[in-house]
């Protein structure tokens, strides 16, 4: 429903701080500023009609099969971070990028909607930034690493299921 490509690709970091582009369904109009979604002050009024079902539905997400198949990601796994976070928290990342990333993991089944809670009454990118920093980041990385302690198959399925779960409500 807006010019432009279908697809854009993320430069992410992945397993042992290896950078990879993460495609996923464009969702967003063009010329939307170049920074994280999470850090605009209104996040939905970049989105375009079919960007908004995309984003409720997950299925901005379905590229990222590619990411998958070429062994970048894998279906379960932390979250693949921006490169500017992996350099500012360094020593955190490190460890919580041991583990390949994955399209959905504990952090994404369980903190998705604080993560929109604490930072829904920002004003600034500036606040926006410096919440995210403080109060997401460690406790998306924390999840990360009971993840990685408590990794299984039957973890992994039960990860999946809820996500699942999560989209149809």
């Amino acid at each position: 429903t807006s010019a432009g490509p279908a697809l854009y690709w993320s430069d992410r970091v992945g397993r042992h701080n290896r950078i990879f582009r993460m495609p996923k369904f464009r969702s967003n109009i063009i010329g939307t500023p170049a920074v994280a979604t999470h850090l605009l002050t209104d996040p939905k009024a970049y989105l375009t009609p079919i960007g908004s079902f995309l984003r409720k539905s997950s299925l901005d997400e379905l590229p990222q099969l590619w990411s998958i198949l070429v062994g970048d990601m894998s279906f379960v796994g932390p979250r693949p971070p921006l490169r500017r976070y992996v350099e500012k928290f360094p020593e955190l990342y490190g460890r919580v990028l041991h583990n390949r990333p994955g399209v959905t993991g504990l952090a994404s089944v369980y903190f998705h909607r604080h993560e929109e809670w604490l930072l829904r009454n920002t004003t600034s990118t500036e606040e926006t930034e410096e919440i995210y920093c403080r109060s997401c980041v460690p406790r998306k990385a924390r999840l990360d690493l009971i993840y990685q302690k408590n990794q299984s198959l039957c973890m992994d399925i039960m990860l999946m299921l809820k996500t699942v779960i999560k989209r149809l409500r």
